[in-house]
């Protein structure tokens, strides 16, 4: 299993340098800036290249970019409306030149208008750290009270909308805008260019888009790029839904294992692979994390490791994010899955025997508190389950004792 970090570039406060440290073995990044629906050219990505390859003295960094996450899917594309086809163009060109700069993994999504979804980004725990959280009453109060979605109520159980209209009346104005604006940080693009109303309108136009058809449009979507991505030795991972149940009356289409099975069968490529993120799909208590490694394991391109506490038993509700060890999915089990998924790669031959993974999300505890990186992307936070993982899979390898290698 590989090590890798994700890196947002420049602009991010956790350094080249910081990942070094943390004893990372490649790195995830994307084009940040670059607008979706336009071409990632060879220079902008020789550019981010050169960025990862050095430290802060200039000093070569020994790294490379390994993994993009994500080359993003356009809205046009999703709705297959619009300049759909130009930016399919687009993408096919984008995975071109990746494959030109010998970056093999490309991470994506087809998560309709957001990308990720939390009430909180800074929750504080008991030990005086803080994580990401999803209160499903507070995205209630959002969606019904604040975005005022038409009908939004009948999307929620009654004590649920209840829950949400005495927190709303609560709330004053200043806590109101924060938690629009929490919610809109999962949107794509950059957060604060978006306004209520946008959101209505990205909304309005998925009025006709129901999950059979989004799923028809993804399989779409994969019949053009696949292709491509087999010619130039790409392997593509789609990321599940986050969190893994519908929200603003949007539909989800690959939030469970018979999702992925369907999109898997659909277009039955090796190309076509799963960026399996045990945290998003955490958070349902009906996903299966380590069997679905065991059964969906040939097409693990990409693993994200992170964990999420469930606060109800219901199947939606609320989570937050936990320590790598500490939530409801067996890590030390998934981790098995994987090494044994790896171990059967390379009987078979396969030069993709290791799986890239990184220590997804993280609190934010000690200087991480000061330093207000990313949220969910804290360097210590990061660093404490990266070794957590690291541990957990140096112990399941051993010789003696561990997982054939």
């Amino acid at each position: 299993m590989k090590q890798t970090w994700r890196w947002f570039g420049p602009r991010d406060l956790v350094s080249i340098d910081d990942m070094l440290q943390a004893g990372v073995e490649g790195v995830v990044s994307a084009l940040h800036h670059v607008p979706t629906g336009a071409v990632w050219t060879s220079t902008e990505i020789g550019n981010r290249q050169g960025e990862i390859g050095r430290m802060n003295d200039g000093s070569a960094s020994g790294i490379a970019w390994d993994v993009v996450e994500s080359l993003p899917v356009s809205e046009d594309i999703k709705k297959q409306k619009g300049a759909w086809r130009e930016h399919l163009a687009s993408y096919k060109t984008s995975l071109r030149n990746l494959a030109a700069a010998g970056i093999d993994v490309v991470c994506y999504n087809f998560m309709p208008v957001l990308d990720w979804t939390r009430t909180d980004l800074a929750w504080r725990l008991p030990h005086g750290g803080t994580c990401m959280r999803f209160d499903y009453a507070d995205f209630a109060a959002f969606d019904i009270h604040i975005l005022k979605r038409a009908n939004a109520a009948e999307d929620f159980p009654e004590d649920i909308a209840a829950e949400a209209e005495r927190r709303y009346r609560a709330m004053s104005d200043d806590i109101r805008k924060a938690l629009a604006g929490n919610v809109a940080f999962g949107l794509p693009g950059a957060a604060e260019r978006l306004t209520l109303d946008d959101v209505r309108d990205h909304l309005a136009e998925y009025g006709s888009i129901d999950a059979e058809r989004l799923r028809r449009h993804l399989i779409d979507f994969l019949e053009e790029v696949i292709p491509v991505a087999e010619e130039a030795g790409i392997r593509m991972c789609c990321h599940p839904d986050d969190p893994p149940y519908p929200l603003l009356g949007l539909p989800r289409i690959l939030s469970t294992e018979a999702d992925y099975a369907t999109i898997m069968r659909a277009v039955d490529r090796p190309a076509n692979g799963i960026t399996l993120c045990a945290g998003s799909l955490g958070a349902r208590s009906d996903n299966d994390l380590p069997g679905m490694m065991e059964r969906l394991g040939d097409r693990v391109h990409f693993l994200h490791l992170r964990n999420v506490r469930r606060e109800t038993p219901a199947l939606f509700g609320s989570f937050y994010e936990a320590e790598h060890l500490g939530g409801e999915t067996d890590m030390v089990a998934l981790i098995g899955a994987a090494l044994k998924e790896e171990a059967r790669r390379r009987a078979a031959g396969r030069s993709d025997h290791s799986i890239p993974f990184r220590p997804d999300h993280g609190q934010d505890i000690l200087d991480d508190l000061k330093r207000k990186a990313q949220p969910g992307y804290p360097a210590i936070g990061r660093l404490k389950g990266l070794a957590e993982l690291r541990g957990i899979a140096t112990a399941l390898s051993h010789p003696a004792y561990g997982v054939p290698v």
